[in-house]
């Protein structure tokens, strides 16, 4: 009975083996956790990065663009105005608001701790910032690689293709992309424990990954595929896949869900999701069929990359045959799974659950594909080539000499094109006019090359520039406003008239085409703009006019409360001027020439202890200008503070303000 039961035993373990053997064939993990613990694996992995900060070592000299970078940090008050001294306020107000429909405070709150770093006149250091994440990210796919079992020549070819591959430089050279960066290191460090804890569970693991999570989450919205993305690797590594397993991963759903609902909700407030009125719904699956097979094809072939892939006027015939890729790619992994192949499967499944949201079935954008899209979705793909390229270098394999010949040409001609790519993005007219070379028939890269070269004084580039735009799109309201900015920008009586002509015609096309011209902010902004023309142009009362009904579409344009404060400051109106200032001061309160225009006014109005209080607060904000101890001394000097009067004009002296009253210098006795 005995043997009998010793018998059965061992057949049992035989079986278990056996079972445990196929499995491991299937999914080409040997060992994973022995080759964790090899020293030399992390020394590979800095090759990898190595080879990648190579090929992106010409991005320190580049600058920035106007494709969002203005929106996100340039321009936008939450960065521009961030200092430490209101730390919590400024962090609140970033991590509360979204920019241009997008909720990325994480990033945001990068550009800001950047701009007080480096400033924001030094494009080189933000872009080696972008870098470093995406090295980092290359990093851990080298970790992860070796974790699922791949030996340290293939994860070292995945990471090396992660790093280096043409479709990375969108989302590394361009500052405003660091979300990809960004959200690509924590989703993938996190990516890494949870694959890490399959293997050696650790007691902290979970609270480890759900923090990663949310900070991927609060970077960029694409991280909501990380649940996903999981499950796939469950699949690989033979996990169980069971409803207890989906319940394991139950929060992290939820965070995945709150953060689409919240980015939704943005999106749609701001306007960025849209049906185009060419396309249907159904036309936007066709749509998204033909991206999908594009995202594939520039995988091997990254052709004609460019930061803008507009939508065409109609849709083609290929791209309704597209469609067909989708019975091809589910055949396809369901005959991987079937035979065995997981790696199939896996690298595949880690593709779709990672691009599916991003293939504009719901427009949101300009384009139709967007290169930065594939950031994290080619770890899949990469995979699977990097499995390959494991199995085809083994000693005894017939191809392993054209492996390794193949695989090398593949990296040089990558790594040579991604060098080459980062140059388009040295500034806003090198990465409009690339744009330009594929796509000669859109309105939107000759308006945007036209406004850098407005704002680098080569009016006549610009102009020519602006008039293949509003040719290509006479119906483009934003084109008119444009180029009406040009000719105030030039100056003078003739130029301002043509302003005004061209601000009028915006107007009146945007009329035209919204349909809530009394909720329309964009046409709220031209009348401010129509405003600051007739201003210029001597006449006050048709420029408050104007901006009275600019500020009525867009009460947050705070430019138009200040432009109009001059106007009433100069009508003798100070009430009024004061009063656009303390409203401008709560969109944004760290002008602190606005603070120290407040204190002179109300020093006119003899509100003499209010003004010194406004002095106080434009010094506390810049404590560099001369002129602002000097009018707190006069103003002190007026309500009898004496000493404290004495100490500013000293100070004024000290800082080089040269325009004193003299008789006022006497009577401090200085």
């Amino acid at each position: 009975m005995s043997n009998k039961k010793s018998s059965r035993q061992e057949r049992r373990a035989a079986e278990r083996k056996l079972k445990k053997s196929n499995n491991t064939a299937g999914n080409g993990i040997t060992n994973p956790v022995q080759s964790n613990i090899k020293s030399s694996n992390w020394m590979y992995g800095l090759i990898a990065i190595i080879i990648t900060f190579i090929c992106f070592s010409n991005v320190g000299g580049l600058e920035f663009v106007n494709w969002d970078d203005d929106k996100n940090f340039a321009e936008n008050p939450a960065v521009v105005n961030f200092n430490m001294g209101d730390f919590s306020a400024l962090t609140t107000d970033i991590f509360t608001t979204p920019v241009i429909g997008n909720y990325n405070p994480l990033t945001i709150f990068s550009f800001a701790m950047d701009k007080v770093m480096f400033g924001l006149d030094n494009p080189g250091a933000w872009h080696w910032e972008n870098l470093l994440f995406h090295l980092f990210c290359v990093f851990f796919v080298y970790r992860i690689c070796i974790l699922l079992g791949l030996t340290w020549k293939g994860g070292l070819f995945v990471a090396i293709l992660f790093g280096i591959h043409p479709m990375r430089v969108e989302s590394v050279t361009w500052v405003t992309e660091r979300k990809d960066v960004l959200f690509g290191f924590f989703f993938l460090s996190a990516l890494y424990i949870y694959i890490r804890n399959k293997i050696t569970p650790k007691k902290l693991d979970i609270l480890w990954i759900t923090i990663l999570m949310i900070l991927s989450c609060l970077s960029k919205i694409q991280a909501v595929a990380l649940p996903l993305t999981m499950l796939a690797a469950d699949y690989y590594m033979d996990k169980d896949l069971s409803f207890k397993n989906l319940y394991a991963k139950a929060h992290y759903f939820a965070i995945s869900m709150a953060t689409g609902l919240i980015g939704i909700s943005f999106l749609n407030q701001q306007g960025s999701i849209e049906t185009v009125d060419n396309f249907s719904f159904i036309q936007r699956i066709f749509i998204g069929a033909y991206s999908f097979i594009v995202y594939c094809v520039k995988l091997i072939v990254p052709y004609q990359l460019s930061p803008l892939y507009p939508y065409p006027e109609t849709l083609p015939w290929f791209i309704y045959v597209s469609i067909i890729a989708l019975p091809i790619v589910l055949f396809v992994m369901y005959k991987a799974h079937k035979t065995g192949k997981k790696h199939i499967v896996f690298g595949l499944g880690i593709f779709i659950v990672n691009i599916i949201f991003l293939l504009q079935i719901v427009g949101a954008g300009q384009g139709f594909l967007a290169d930065r899209f594939s950031y994290i979705p080619y770890l899949g793909l990469f995979f699977i080539l990097g499995y390959y390229f494991d199995q085809f270098t083994k000693t005894d394999h017939k191809l392993r000499t054209g492996t390794y010949a193949l695989g090398g040409l593949f990296v040089v001609a990558m790594g040579v094109m991604t060098f080459n790519q980062n140059k388009i993005w040295e500034n806003s007219g090198t990465m409009w006019s690339h744009v330009l070379k594929y796509h000669k028939n859109t309105d939107l890269p000759y308006g945007n090359r036209a406004n850098y070269y407005r704002d680098a004084k080569l009016y006549d580039l610009a102009l020519a520039d602006y008039n293949e735009a509003i040719r290509l799109k006479p119906s483009n309201p934003e084109a008119l406003n444009s180029r009406a900015r040009l000719y105030f920008n030039k100056g003078g009586a003739e130029n301002l008239k043509l302003a005004a002509r061209d601000y009028n015609a915006a107007i009146e096309k945007k009329l035209a085409e919204t349909k809530s011209p009394d909720r329309d902010q964009s046409l709220g902004e031209f009348y401010i703009n129509l405003g600051a023309a007739y201003a210029m142009l001597g006449d006050p009362k048709a420029a408050i006019t104007e901006f009275d009904r600019g500020l009525t579409l867009k009460p947050d344009h705070e430019t138009g409360y200040l432009n109009r404060s001059v106007i009433y400051n100069q009508l003798g109106d100070f009430p009024n001027a004061l009063k656009d200032i303390e409203t401008y001061f709560k969109y944004n309160p760290y002008n602190a020439d606005l603070w120290y225009e407040s204190g002179r006014l109300k020093r006119a109005m003899n509100r003499l202890p209010e003004a010194v209080k406004d002095y106080t607060e434009a010094i506390r904000l810049n404590n560099t200008k001369g002129i602002f101890f000097y009018e707190r001394a006069r103003t002190q000097s007026q309500i009898n503070q004496i000493d404290a009067a004495k100490r500013d004009l000293a100070k004024a002296i000290q800082l080089g303000y040269n325009n004193i009253d003299p008789e006022f210098k006497a009577l401090m006795g200085m």
